[in-house]
C-alpha cells in the first residue's frame, strides 16, 4: 500500500495484527519524496556515465571510493558498504576490473582474512576521466537545485538514515 492510509482487513481465520502507525500527510509526503529519489535518481546519474565512460554508477562509485582512499587501497568489506553493494556483487565487479587492469586484489598484510582492493594507475586514469561527467550530473540533479541550508539539511538527514555494519566502525 503505497499511500498507507487505508486499513486492510485481516484474512479469514487470521489473528488481527498489532495496529500499524499509519502515515500522516506530511509523513507520507516525506516518504514518497524519499522513495522517488531512491528509485529514480540512480538511473539519472548512471545514464551519462554509461554514455561517456561505459561505466555503471556502481562501477564508477567502486573506482571512485578506492581512488579517494589512502594509498588508493580499500578493504573489500568497507568498499561494499561505501558502494551499498553486497560483497558478492562487488567481487564480480572487481574481478572484471582486475581483468581490465584497473584494480588488483591481495590479502591484507596485517590480517590475511581481509582482502584489499588497490587501484592501478590505469584504473585511476579511468575514474579521473569519468569524474567530470559524474560531477556534472551530481551538480545538475542534486546540488545546484539546493541552497546551502538545504544541502546541510540533506547531509544531516542522510547521516541519520545511513546504516553501517558494526564491524566497520562509526559512521563518517
Amino acid at each position: 500500500m503505497t499511500g498507507m492510509t487505508s486499513r486492510p482487513l485481516p484474512d479469514e481465520g487470521e489473528e488481527p495484527a498489532e495496529e500499524p502507525r499509519w502515515l500522516s500527510a506530511d509523513e507520507k509526503e516525506a516518504w514518497t519524496g524519499l522513495i522517488s529519489l531512491v528509485l529514480l535518481l540512480p538511473g539519472r546519474l548512471e545514464a551519462p556515465l554509461q554514455r561517456a565512460a561505459g561505466l555503471t554508477l556502481f562501477e564508477y562509485l567502486t573506482l571512485s571510493h578506492i581512488s579517494e582512499s589512502p594509498g588508493r587501497r580499500l578493504r573489500m568489506s568497507e568498499l561494499a558498504h561505501l558502494t551499498s553493494g553486497s560483497l558478492s556483487r562487488l567481487s564480480n565487479v572487481v574481478k572484471r576490473f582486475e581483468q581490465r587492469g584497473w584494480v588488483e586484489r591481495h590479502p591484507d598484510p596485517d590480517d590475511g582474512r581481509i582482502t584489499i582492493a588497490a587501484l592501478t594507475e590505469e584504473g585511476f586514469a579511468r575514474v579521473v576521466a569519468a569524474a567530470p561527467t559524474h560531477l556534472r550530473s551530481v551538480r545538475a540533479l542534486v546540488l545546484d537545485p539546493l541552497g546551502p541550508a538545504d544541502r546541510r539539511a540533506l547531509a544531516r538527514i542522510s547521516a541519520k538514515l545511513r546504516t553501517r555494519p558494526s564491524d566497520l566502525g562509526a559512521a563518517n
